[in-house]
């Protein structure tokens, strides 16, 4: 989004230091990339969850429905129920509640904390794993590129445990499930991440409009019937908090000090983080820590 490459000053910049007034930089190089394979490998991860799904549901004998009853019976026991009972082509409700949908009595009333997680990973059909796939490769993989795997695979993790806590004390009376909290986390993340890292983009306007951009195309969605919108907004919030604590650069200008020489003018040298970088990172932590 149009972000200024990390400053690695030259001899004669740190000379500059030593001799006389600051002069500007040359044009710093390309900043490195990590490798992204974490986000692709949760999108994996979520398809092959999908297909153990579907052999789980087994259509045409778990519920003892003729073949032609279950869309594209040729599929075998991967068939998808009729449109009647799922119209995402997907299976049952209560194959997803088996293996571990968020359900509101079983978590709070029975204590089964783990289908926090578990419901992440599952999802309601066909046409709502690739949206939220695409939706995933398409933000996830250049957050990883930026920041490392660490750091994208704790923010996906929590900020669907977020959506989780939201969408089970907002929706009591059905089953959620679905990557969408985890990925609004992510969108979350790249919002405060825009914000706290303001200095390092060249271009901020387009930037700042791209992303709201897709932040308001994925809210839209958000509002179609049958879609948990409050995974969505629970998602979002944990994701632009964590984004404050986990994704902060260095401010444009600042020098590592394994990179200057004796003798340079270290009132020359820009702090690594400034002030308003510091608030947000210290108001968002205490902020998670008391949510």
């Amino acid at each position: 989004m149009g972000k200024k490459a990390s400053y690695s000053p030259a001899m004669s910049d740190l000379d500059a230091g030593r001799r006389g007034p600051w002069v500007a930089p040359c044009p710093p190089p390309p900043q490195e990339t990590w490798v992204a394979w974490l986000v692709p490998l949760i999108a994996l991860a979520n398809i092959v969850s999908f297909g153990y799904t579907m052999y789980v549901n087994d259509c045409p004998s778990t519920h003892r429905l003729e073949a032609s009853d279950c869309v594209f019976p040729s599929l075998g026991r991967f068939a998808f129920e009729p449109f009647s009972i799922n119209p995402l082509l997907g299976p049952s409700l209560y194959t997803l509640d088996s293996l571990g949908a968020l359900d509101y009595n079983k978590v709070v009333v029975e204590g089964e904390r783990w289908r926090l997680l578990a419901c992440i990973w599952l999802h309601a059909g066909v046409i709502h794993l690739l949206a939220n796939m695409l939706s995933l490769l398409f933000t996830g993989v250049r957050l990883e590129q930026e920041f490392g795997f660490v750091k994208i695979g704790l923010l996906y993790v929590l900020s669907g445990i977020g959506g989780s806590l939201m969408s089970c004390f907002s929706i009591q009376s059905n089953i959620s499930v679905g990557a969408s909290g985890a990925l609004f986390g992510l969108l979350g993340a790249m919002l405060s991440e825009l914000i706290t890292n303001w200095t390092i983009y060249s271009n901020k306007c387009a930037a700042l409009l791209t992303l709201m951009v897709v932040i308001a195309i994925n809210l839209v969605v958000g509002v179609v019937p049958h879609v948990d919108s409050s995974a969505h907004i629970g998602g979002f919030v944990s994701g632009f908090l964590l984004g404050f604590v986990l994704l902060m650069r260095p401010q444009f200008g600042w020098i590592s000090r394994r990179h200057i020489p004796p003798g340079y003018n270290m009132e020359l040298i820009r702090p690594k983080h400034n002030l308003c970088q510091y608030l947000l990172w210290f108001t968002a932590l205490v902020v998670l820590i008391i949510g």
